[in-house]
C-alpha cells in the first residue's frame, strides 16, 4: 500500500489548491490533546512508530493517480505534483512511553504545506488511539498490584490493524503479554494462551480434554476449568497432573462466575494438593476498576487477562485530539473558533517538579526543566532507528512510577498542571488583538470572548 489515498479527501483537495498556487513555504502542524477523557489524570504517548513509518514512506501510486483523476477529476498538473510529492520535512515529538498532557504537543510536523497537510489524518489516528489504549492498559496495570496482565483483546478490537497496535501499546503500557500470536511476532512480545471451552467440550469428558492438553503440552499445561463446575474443574485438573506424572500444573484459568470467591477457594485446593507454584489466571470483562476491586479483596489471582474493555478503552474510546496549523511561511497563525483557539508558533514542552511549560520553541529551557519534544525525523528521513519496544516499556514504567497516586488514582484523579511560557502568552494575545482588529475591520463584527 502506497499510503496516498490514506487521508481525507478535503485534505487531498487543499494540498491541490496549494500546489496549484505555488504555496511551498514551510508549515508547522502541532498535534495535541485539548482535554483528558473521564477519571484519567494522565495520558501516555502511543503510535510514533507507526507514524514515522508512515510519513517516511508517503507517496502516490500510479493506480492512486488514476483514481483521483478518473473518480475525483484532479487536473493533470496536480497529478503531476502529487507523483512527485514525498515528505521532506522534519517531526519533531514526545518518545513513546512518556507521560503526557493536554494542551502540550505529543508531536509537531513542519514542512511545505501540502506535505504537511495530507499526513494529518494518519497521524491522528495512530497517536490518538494508540495513546487511548496504552493509558487504558497503563490503569490496568496499576489496578493489578504487581500481578501480571495479558492482552486478550485480539477477537473484540475493532479490526485487525487495531489489533496489532493494541499487541503493542499494551505491552509499551506494562502488560506481560498477548494472545495475538501475530502481534507477538511482530513486535517480539511474549506469547500466551492457554484452552477455549470449546476445546473441553469437544472430548467426551473434562478429564480426557485435560489428558489430552497435558499430554500434548506438559512444559505449558494451563487448564481452563470452568466449563461445567469450576472446583470440580480444579479437582479434575489436579487428577490430570497426577496421572500425568506432573509435579505440578503451570495454570488453572477462571473465566465466569465469582471470581475473588473461586480464586481463594481453587488457591486452596491447589495448595493442599501441593502444587502452591500453580498460577492462577482469571478472565472475562475485566477492567482496571474489577481487577483493582479483585486485588483489593485479596483475591490470590496471579494473571489477569483482559480483553474487550481494554482493547477498545470501553469507558473511554477516543480522545480530543487536534492536528492543527501554528505557522506557515514564518508567519505564526491561530484559530479563533469559539472553545478551540489555539497557541501560534512553534513550541517545545519543557517538564519540571511543578508542572509543564509550553513555549515557543527557540526558548531555552527553564532551570530544573527538561524539553519533552526531541528530532525524530529531519529532511523526511529518521534521525535514528526506532526505539527498542522493551526500552519505550522501561520508560513508561518509570514514567508511572515517579507519579503521584493524586494523578495515577482510578477515581477523580487530579492532572499536572500545564502553563504558557510569557512569551508564548505574549505573542498568542498579540496575534489574537491583530486578528482581531482585521476582523472588525472586515465588518464582521466584534468577536466572542476568548
Amino acid at each position: 500500500m502506497s499510503g496516498g489515498l490514506l487521508t481525507d479527501l478535503y485534505e487531498v483537495t487543499m494540498a491541490a489548491s496549494y500546489l496549484r498556487r505555488g504555496m511551498t513555504g514551510p508549515a508547522t502542524f502541532s498535534l495535541f490533546v485539548r482535554k483528558l477523557p473521564p477519571d484519567r489524570g494522565f495520558l501516555i504517548a502511543a503510535g510514533l512508530e507507526d507514524c514515522l513509518s508512515f510519513v517516511e514512506d508517503y507517496r502516490f501510486s500510479q493506480e492512486d493517480l488514476d483514481y483521483l483523476a478518473v473518480e475525483q477529476g484532479l487536473d493533470d498538473a496536480s497529478l503531476r505534483a502529487f507523483e512527485r510529492l514525498r515528505f521532506t520535512g522534519e517531526v519533531r515529538a514526545v518518545p513513546e512511553g512518556r507521560v503526557v498532557y493536554p494542551g502540550e504537543p505529543l508531536l509537531e510536523v513542519t514542512a511545505p504545506i501540502a506535505e504537511a497537510q495530507l499526513v494529518e489524518t494518519v497521524l491522528l489516528n495512530h497517536v490518538t488511539f494508540q495513546t487511548t489504549v496504552a493509558t487504558k492498559a497503563a490503569r490496568c496495570v496499576r489496578a493489578a498490584a504487581g500481578a501480571r496482565v495479558i492482552d486478550f483483546s485480539f477477537r473484540r478490537t475493532q479490526g485487525v490493524d487495531a489489533a496489532m497496535a493494541v499487541a503493542r501499546a499494551s505491552y509499551l503500557a506494562g502488560f506481560a503479554g498477548t494472545s495475538n500470536v501475530e502481534g507477538a511476532r511482530r513486535y517480539g512480545i511474549p506469547a500466551t494462551g492457554t484452552m477455549a471451552h470449546s476445546y473441553v467440550e469437544a472430548f467426551p469428558g473434562e478429564g480426557e480434554a485435560f489428558a489430552a492438553f497435558a499430554a500434548d503440552f506438559p512444559d505449558r499445561t494451563t487448564l481452563l476449568v470452568d466449563t461445567y463446575d469450576t472446583i470440580a474443574g480444579v479437582e479434575a485438573a489436579i487428577r490430570t497432573a497426577r496421572r500425568a506424572g506432573l509435579p505440578s500444573l503451570a495454570g488453572i484459568r477462571l473465566d465466569s462466575g465469582d471470581l475473588g470467591d473461586l480464586a481463594v477457594k481453587a488457591r486452596s485446593i491447589l495448595d493442599e494438593a501441593g502444587m502452591t507454584g500453580t498460577l492462577i489466571v482469571a478472565s472475562g470483562g475485566l477492567d482496571e476498576h474489577r481487577i483493582a476491586d479483585l486485588a483489593a479483596a485479596g483475591a490470590p489471582i496471579d494473571v489477569y487477562g483482559v480483553g474487550t474493555k481494554m482493547g477498545v478503552s470501553a469507558d473511554a474510546p477516543y480522545l480530543d485530539s487536534a492536528y492543527k496549523l501554528v505557522a506557515y511561511a514564518d508567519r505564526p497563525v491561530m484559530k479563533l473558533s469559539t472553545g478551540k483557539i489555539t497557541a501560534p508558533c512553534a513550541k517545545q514542552v519543557y517538564r519540571g517538579a511543578d508542572g509543564d511549560v509550553v513555549a515557543l520553541r527557540d526558548e531555552p529551557a527553564p532551570d530544573g526543566m527538561e524539553p519533552l519534544l526531541v528530532p525524530v525525523m529531519e529532511a523526511g528521513r529518521r534521525v535514528a532507528g526506532p526505539d527498542p519496544l522493551d526500552a519505550v516499556r522501561e520508560r513508561c514504567a518509570a514514567e508511572i512510577a515517579a507519579l503521584p497516586d493524586r494523578i495515577t488514582r482510578l477515581r477523580a484523579p487530579e492532572s499536572r498542571p500545564v502553563r504558557l511560557s510569557a512569551r508564548l502568552r505574549r505573542t498568542r494575545d498579540r496575534l489574537y488583538a491583530e486578528l482581531a482588529a482585521g476582523h472588525r475591520a472586515a465588518g464582521a463584527g466584534p468577536l466572542k470572548e476568548r
